[in-house]
């Protein structure tokens, strides 16, 4: 499993302009089940996507659509781990 973080490189104003196009990217990932979660930081400085790809380069390689990352308006942060407790609830996005 995998967070991604992005922050924001440009003002909020520049970002905005993308959002749109960013939410029909982030819809295809819901869709095809990969995405789990994702939202903005608080305060407004990036988001996080929760993501259950199979590796580190599915991820990078999923990023390059992004119309923030295209547009070059955030920066993206990779961050691995493996789920070890969790909420049974959340148990249907755990492979065993």
């Amino acid at each position: 499993m995998f967070i991604i973080s992005l922050t924001y490189k440009v003002a909020i104003e520049n970002v905005e302009h993308h959002i749109p196009e960013h939410n029909s990217f982030l819809q295809k990932y819901y869709d095809s089940g990969l995405f789990i979660t994702s939202g903005r930081k608080e305060p407004r400085t990036g988001g996080i996507i929760v993501c259950n790809a199979s590796s580190k380069n599915v991820i990078e390689q999923i990023i390059t659509e992004d119309p923030f990352h295209i547009h070059q308006v955030a920066d993206y942060d990779i961050t691995e781990f493996i789920p070890t407790k969790y909420n049974e609830n959340f148990k249907i996005f755990i492979e065993d």
